[in-house]
């Protein structure tokens, strides 16, 4: 991503780049070994574009997609509309997507982030070793039908080991992944409400009630039930241990 923007802006400012004596906090430096360094402003000028695409990296590289899925499911089947609201349940999935990628965070931390802030690896060497860490995660967490699947579409070649897919593999293949099981771990969730209301709606029936909506009445029976359970702490421990945490 950063390769990307620094090639476009390479590409689309030319003079900038070819009269350094013009803006001296433009430069680039060529590196012993063939790699080049970029100036600390155009660092931060990367930088500030790439947070444009932390809540892209959010949804998509994290646990997150898995949990709000799981909470709009289980939010649909108790039969509540409006709560918990948008924004309680994205605030549940994000901090409980920090608490399960705090391991995570931890590795980008001391193998990525406090090397590059001492000076002791370039900006270039310190995404490379940020990505690391984020696609061991993925890769837990993704099927190999997943993985052979977009790979097979993309034209790579077979690989010996899953770590050596490419990260534009990776992260699709990701996604899918999460996608199939957050709609797995719903349909457990929803069954329990489902009977409830068919149990409802056929003594609903049996009485002659046609004209009382049946939601209405089975909505305490569900809300009852989820608290006797002790069900935010089910789904939540769930979610969490569909992650390895606590294991």
């Amino acid at each position: 991503m950063l390769r990307i923007f620094l090639l476009l802006l390479a590409v689309l400012s030319p003079a900038v780049f070819a009269d350094n004596s013009a803006m001296s906090a433009l430069q680039i430096t060529t590196n012993p070994d063939g790699s080049q360094e970029y100036s600390v402003t155009l660092q931060v000028l990367a930088m500030m574009t790439a947070l444009s695409f932390i809540p892209a990296m959010l949804i998509m590289m994290t646990s997150f997609t898995r949990i709000i899925i799981v909470l709009a499911i289980l939010r649909q089947a108790m039969g509540l509309m409006q709560s918990p609201s948008n924004q309680v349940l994205t605030g549940i999935a994000l901090f409980l997507t920090f608490f399960i990628m705090a391991p995570t965070f931890k590795q980008i931390n001391d193998q990525a982030l406090q090397p590059y802030l001492k000076e002791e690896m370039t900006s270039l060497q310190a995404f490379d070793a940020a990505i690391k860490p984020m696609k061991a995660f993925m890769l837990q967490q993704t099927r190999v039908k997943d993985l052979e699947t977009f790979a097979e579409i993309a034209g790579h070649p077979a690989v010996a080991s899953n770590a050596d897919y490419p990260i534009t593999i990776v992260i699709p293949a990701f996604v899918t992944s999460e996608l199939k099981t957050a709609f797995q771990i719903g349909f457990m969730i929803f069954i329990p409400f489902l009977i409830i209301d068919l149990v409802v709606a056929s003594v609903l029936m049996a009485m002659g009630m046609m004209m009382l909506s049946p939601m209405i009445v089975s909505l305490p029976f569900k809300l009852m039930m989820f608290v006797l359970v002790d069900g935010w702490l089910l789904v939540m421990g769930t979610l969490a241990n569909s992650y390895g945490i606590g294991t």
